[in-house]
């Protein structure tokens, strides 16, 4: 396959797994605490990664650990308790628009911080990205305007999500995505149990609902986290920043429809702002 064809396939592939997170999420939280939710996310993920994973691990030489630990809390570990707190007050479409404010910040963090050049097109595209995510930012107003605290903990986690695709694509280029993604995960297994254990988890695992919640959560951590994290550190290493985070344009439209099964309704704002989404992803990643 060449490199363009599997950049858009990785994009697509990635859009339909991370649009699906939201969902599950808020699932999980039926059954589970926030903190529960985050800590068993990670801890699958790595549990996963380790069978699959775990002699990748020699190819990462001694001075990058530090940077598999530094992308390790920005890509995954704060978001991943972010997000899980978000949706207790804001539902999972809104937290997916939200979301999509990644590429902005990549573009400025990657532009301020890192010393990466832009085009006039990516600019553009992005600009256009966000009106379309405001248009969608407004239909939900009345929600995200009643929970401006948890609306901004999204924010927050589209910041870390920004700084750990220029990370990697700054200092971590040469190493494959499986290895990446394994050593986070192995780096994040220790605190994840630290924060499950901390909390009533023992007294309450035996639960149906409980255990229910988990199985959503296992599937999020397994495919949502480790399989996709795999994806998208080769989508970054074969494209841009930029290109990388704009799949955070179409991670809503997914989200959206598996609300419209979940019975979250849908405007025809919505369905516009999607649309002018997918407008800004073709300008931002236009030759």
């Amino acid at each position: 396959m060449q490199t363009k064809q599997l950049q858009w396939t990785l994009l697509v592939v990635l859009s339909l797994i991370w649009g699906s997170s939201f969902i599950l999420i808020k699932k999980g939280l039926i059954g589970l605490p926030p903190y529960q939710l985050g800590a068993l996310r990670i801890i699958f993920t790595s549990l996963f990664l380790l069978l699959i994973g775990f002699k990748s691990l020699t190819e990462i030489k001694m001075h990058q650990w530090k940077y598999i630990a530094i992308t390790a809390l920005f890509g995954t570990f704060i978001p991943a308790f972010l997000f899980a707190i978000a949706q207790t007050k804001v539902s999972s479409s809104i937290c997916s628009i939200l979301n999509s404010l990644t590429p902005l910040n990549t573009l400025l963090i990657g532009f301020a911080v890192f010393g990466l050049s832009f085009k006039r097109s990516q600019f553009i595209g992005i600009i256009i990205g966000l009106i379309g995510t405001a248009v969608l930012i407004f239909s939900g107003k009345q929600e995200t305007s009643n929970n401006n605290y948890y609306a901004i903990l999204v924010i927050i986690a589209s910041v870390c999500y920004a700084i750990n695709v220029n990370l990697i694509k700054k200092l971590l280029s040469d190493v494959k995505p499986l290895s990446i993604t394994t050593g986070n995960f192995v780096v994040l297994l220790a605190p994840a149990l630290v924060v499950l254990f901390s909390t009533d988890f023992i007294a309450v695992s035996t639960l149906p609902q409980t255990q229910h919640a988990m199985l959503y959560i296992m599937v999020l951590g397994i495919v949502g986290t480790g399989i996709a994290n795999i994806c998208f550190f080769k989508l970054i290493q074969i494209s841009s920043p930029v290109f990388a985070s704009s799949v955070t344009y179409l991670i809503p439209v997914v989200a959206f429809f598996w609300g419209l099964l979940d019975h979250e309704m849908l405007t025809p704002f919505q369905f516009f702002g999607a649309f002018v989404i997918l407008i800004g992803v073709y300008l931002a990643n236009k030759k």
